[in-house]
C-alpha cells in the first residue's frame, strides 16, 4: 500500500512537471493562439513568454480578422496558468491585466460562410489534440487598465476610448459580467458631441452582450441612461435611454438654436431590427421659449401686437423617429397659453422641410385684418381659431402659405369695398418678409387689381361664394 501511494505521488510530481513543461513550451503559445484565433476567427500572434513558476507575462498580442472583427492588438499581458481545469479538460486563466487593448470592429464586412470555416478549424484542432491534455480555455476573470474599441458601421465609424474593463465570472458556461468605468464615445452623428462614459455594467454569454445599466454624459449638464443588447452572431443591436440636463441651443444648430430655446428631455430607441439603423422617441421642451418664427413674425406685424415676437412655450414636445435618411416628426405641439398652439407633422429629408400643421390663434388678435378671422381662420376646439399651414423650403429657409392666404382674403374683401384694409395687408406682409418677398406680394397685388375691376360686376357673385 505504501508502495502504491509512492507510485501516486511520484506520477502526480511526474505529470505536474510535464505539464508545467508544456505550458513553457512553443507549443502551449500557439496553442493559445491558434484558442483565440478560433474563438474571434483572427489569426493571432503572441509575443513571447517569461514565466515565473505558473505566472507568464508577454508584452503583447497581435490578430487581424476578415469578418466582424478586423483587428486586437494588446500590450504588457501578465496573468497565471492553472491546473484545476485539466481534469474538465481546460487550461484555467487566472486573473489577467491587460495594460492596453484595441478592438477593432468591420459591421460592413461580408460574414458569409464564416461560421462554417469556425467550426471546420475548431473540429480539426481538436482532433489534433491527443491524450488528456486540456483541449480549451477558461478565462477567469480580466481586467482591462485602457480599453479602446473603434468599430466602422454603415453609418459611418464609431469609437470609444480610454476605458477601465473587468470581467467577472457569471453563471453559465463562456458567462461573465463587465464593469466600465470612463471614456469616450465618438460617433459620426454631426450634432452628437463626443459623450463621457461615466459607468457601464452588463453581461457577456457566448456572444451575446446585455448592457443591463449604461450612464453617459453630454454637452454641459447632459445625462443619457439606458440599457440594451447586442448579438455577435446576427450584429442585431438595440439600445433604449432617457435623456436629461440637455439645452436647445446645444443640440440644435447654429440657425434653430436661435429661434428656439428651453431645457430638453427625451426618450430614445436606437437598433437595426429592420435590417437598417434607425432611431426613435419622443422629446419634451420645458421652460421654453420661441422667437424670430416667420409664421409668427406675420401675425404679429398682422396683429399689430409684439405678443407674437417671443412666446413662452407653455407646452412642446413632439415624437420623432430617423430611418433612411428622413426625419419624421409626428404629433408636434407648441402651445403658448392665452395665445396660441401650432399643432401637426414634419418630415426632413436632408435639409429640405415639408410639414403639414394648424395653427390656433385666440380670438380678436387678428379682428382688424379684412377676412382672416372668417376667411382664413375658423372656429374650432379649445375655443380658438384655426387654420392649416403647409411649411416647405429648407431648414435654413423654410417658406409658409399663411401670408399668401391672408393677402388672398383681403384681396377678396376689396371686393367688398376694403381696399385700404387689403394694402395694409400687403404693406404688412413685406416690412416682415423683406424685399425678397416680391412673389407673394405680387399675387395679392395681382387679386386686388383684379378685384377693382369687376368690383361692380361680380360683388354680388363673390358675397354668394363667401357665404356673406
Amino acid at each position: 500500500m505504501a508502495i502504491l501511494g509512492v507510485v501516486l505521488v511520484v506520477a502526480l510530481a511526474g505529470g505536474y512537471m510535464w505539464l508545467r513543461s508544456y505550458l513553457h513550451s512553443e507549443a502551449f503559445r500557439k496553442f493559445l493562439a491558434a484558442e483565440m484565433g478560433r474563438a474571434a476567427n483572427v489569426e493571432a500572434v503572441f509575443q513571447p513568454f517569461r514565466w515565473d513558476g505558473l505566472a507568464v507575462q508577454t508584452e503583447g498580442i497581435e490578430a487581424k480578422g476578415e469578418e466582424l472583427i478586423s483587428f486586437i492588438r494588446a500590450e504588457r499581458i501578465a496573468t497565471e496558468v492553472g491546473f484545476g481545469g485539466v481534469g474538465r479538460g481546460v487550461w484555467e486563466i487566472k486573473a489577467t491585466r491587460i495594460h492596453k487593448l484595441e478592438l477593432g470592429l468591420d459591421f460592413t464586412a461580408a460574414t458569409e460562410g464564416a461560421e462554417d470555416g469556425i467550426d471546420d478549424q475548431t473540429i480539426d484542432m481538436h482532433e489534433d489534440k491527443k491524450g488528456w491534455v486540456p483541449k480549451d480555455v477558461e478565462l477567469e476573470s480580466l481586467e482591462i487598465s485602457d480599453f479602446s474599441l473603434l468599430a466602422m458601421t454603415e453609418e459611418g465609424p464609431v469609437s470609444a476610448t480610454g476605458m477601465s474593463v473587468l470581467l467577472e465570472p457569471a453563471s453559465g458556461k463562456n458567462s461573465y459580467k463587465v464593469y466600465v468605468d470612463g471614456g469616450d464615445l465618438k460617433t459620426s452623428v454631426e450634432w452628437l458631441p463626443p459623450l463621457k462614459i461615466e459607468k457601464l455594467s452588463g453581461r457577456y454569454a457566448d456572444g451575446d452582450v446585455f448592457i443591463t445599466e449604461a450612464e453617459v454624459s453630454a454637452w454641459s449638464n447632459g445625462r443619457i441612461n439606458g440599457a440594451g443588447e447586442w448579438n455577435a452572431d446576427n450584429e442585431i443591436y438595440s439600445f433604449e435611454g432617457q435623456a436629461s440636463g440637455l439645452k436647445c441651443d446645444e443640440i440644435l444648430d447654429e440657425t434653430w438654436s436661435r429661434k428656439l430655446q428651453g431645457d430638453v428631455g427625451a426618450a430614445f430607441s436606437v437598433n437595426n431590427l429592420s435590417g437598417e439603423f434607425g432611431a426613435s422617441g419622443d422629446l419634451t421642451i420645458r421652460n421654453g421659449v420661441l422667437t424670430a418664427m416667420p409664421v409668427l413674425d406675420i401675425l404679429a406685424a398682422y396683429a399689430d401686437t409684439r405678443r407674437f415676437r417671443t412666446i413662452q412655450l407653455s407646452e412642446a414636445h413632439v415624437n420623432w423617429r430617423y430611418a433612411n435618411g428622413v426625419t419624421s416628426l409626428t404629433h408636434l405641439v407648441m402651445a403658448s397659453d392665452g395665445l396660441m398652439r401650432l399643432e401637426g407633422d414634419v418630415t426632413v429629408r436632408g435639409n429640405a422641410i415639408d410639414g403639414r400643421l394648424r395653427l390656433g390663434i385666440v380670438p380678436g388678435l387678428l379682428a382688424n385684418l379684412p377676412g382672416a378671422e372668417t376667411d382664413v381662420f375658423v372656429a374650432g376646439e379649445r375655443g380658438l381659431l384655426w387654420t392649416p399651414i403647409h411649411i416647405t423650403g429648407t431648414l435654413d429657409d423654410p417658406e409658409e402659405d399663411l401670408s399668401e392666404r391672408l393677402i388672398i382674403a383681403a384681396g377678396f374683401r376689396i371686393l367688398e369695398g376694403l381696399p385700404e384694409g387689403a394694402e395694409k395687408v400687403v404693406e404688412l406682409t413685406k416690412s416682415v418678409l423683406g424685399e425678397n418677398s416680391g412673389e407673394v406680394i405680387d399675387k395679392g397685388k395681382k387679386i386686388i387689381k383684379e378685384g377693382e375691376k369687376v368690383i361692380d360686376d361680380a360683388s354680388g357673385i363673390i358675397k354668394g361664394l363667401l357665404g356673406d
